[in-house]
């Protein structure tokens, strides 16, 4: 399984959005701008986040976008089934119909298993505590790790 970019900026926008939490709505072009991402693809993935009711809109003078609920509420497994669909690393976990050999197969055991311990790792990592840990990464300056080729959390 690969998490696209689009996952991976939809995770870097939400973070963004919890560090200013409190600070009223952020803009789209300010966020653009933090994390080196190109605006217009913000704005594709910010639409299907608020369509998720993760992300809350606002127009005018002051819009911008704010979180929905508290950053320690939000796992990195919600906001990638939003923007990625399944974690699942193959299609026979997603339709039993997909494959022919399902029902017989001794490997769905093993997808299986590779599923649950995905979903283990990123329903338990919330986006708070990506904030705490992103205060103590040089990457906490705001620069998006695509901008260094490095993708380390």
């Amino acid at each position: 399984m690969k998490i696209s970019t689009k996952g991976r900026y939809a995770l870097w926008l939400m973070l963004d959005l919890a560090e200013h939490a409190g600070e009223g709505a952020v803009s789209v072009k300010s966020i653009s701008q933090r994390k080196a991402i190109s605006e217009k693809y913000l704005e594709q993935i910010i639409k299907s986040l608020v369509e998720a009711k993760l992300v809350d809109s606002k127009r005018g003078k002051q819009g911008g976008y704010s979180l929905t609920k508290a950053p320690e509420e939000y796992t990195v497994g919600e906001i990638l089934r939003v923007t990625e669909g399944s974690l699942a690393p193959v299609s026979c976990l997603e339709d039993e119909n997909a494959c022919e050999y399902c029902g017989d197969c001794i490997t769905m055991d093993i997808w299986q298993q590779v599923l649950e311990a995905i979903n283990d790792v990123v329903d338990h990592i919330t986006l708070a505590s990506l904030v705490e840990k992103q205060k103590t990464k040089k990457c906490g300056r705001g620069i998006h790790p695509a901008a260094t080729e490095e993708n380390n959390f």
